[in-house]
């Protein structure tokens, strides 16, 4: 499984606020009703951490409203020895 961080802008207006949390709760998907905003801090935006398979399942799990919109990355960490291959690789 891959891990994906996955974050749903929306307009930055309080009934454009309360319709993306109605949708996302409306869904009943844990992911979704799980999400984290950022509205009170006037980042008009909610965030994910899923994992899942792919990018394309990452996708899915969006309300189809918001998915044009929604940014996926997938997630990593590095190790001390990918950190050495990488430098190795690329002359750090």
């Amino acid at each position: 499984m891959a891990r994906f961080l996955i974050e749903v802008p929306h307009k930055a207006t309080l009934q454009a606020c309360i319709k993306a949390i109605e949708v996302f709760h409306r869904t009943g998907s844990h992911f979704l009703t799980h999400a984290d905003w950022g509205c009170k801090d006037g980042e008009h935006a909610a965030w994910l951490t899923v994992e899942v398979k792919n990018r394309d399942e990452a996708l899915l799990i969006i309300p189809t409203p918001y998915r044009a919109e929604a940014k996926i990355i997938e997630l990593n960490t590095f190790t001390e020895q990918d950190l050495a291959e990488l430098m190795r690789e690329h002359g750090g």
